[in-house]
């Protein structure tokens, strides 16, 4: 029986958003092995992934199962900011009020429209060594 492009697309489109990164790496990888000679290529394009992670998928797959509970490896993702600015959380600790800490109806959040002037309190209060976010 011969697997089509068409038909290994169908089944991605089925199941991606039903799988993390490293399952669709690891069902790609497979897929890949099964095809044989030019399967990484036709899987490649079936799913939309580059050919060079397929290829870590079928690196997966030869390396076998992995027991972390890990999807990506240790280190990836962005760093938290605490840690990238060690003086951080006591800086934002110090603009907060020690009375409002805890409460959501002490008025913390202020609408610019019922104070005019937070804009320019808020300008002031900036946390030394962060950019401000205007959203």
């Amino acid at each position: 029986m011969e697997v089509t492009e068409e038909a290994l697309a169908a089944m991605f489109a089925v199941l991606g958003p039903h799988l993390d990164e490293r399952q669709r790496r690891l069902l790609a990888g497979a897929q890949a092995r099964a095809l044989g000679r030019g399967g990484v290529t036709t899987v490649a394009r079936a799913s939309g992934m580059s050919r060079s992670t397929v290829r870590i998928g079928t690196s997966e797959i030869d390396q076998g199962p992995e027991l972390t509970g890990r999807v990506r490896r240790p280190g990836a993702g962005r760093p938290k900011a605490a840690e990238r600015n060690p003086g951080l959380l006591a800086a934002l600790d110090a603009l907060v009020e020690p009375t409002a800490r805890g409460d959501p109806e002490s008025g913390v959040a202020v609408d610019l429209q019922v104070d005019p002037q937070a804009g320019r309190r808020a300008d002031r209060a900036r946390v030394p060594g962060q950019r401000p976010h205007r959203g």
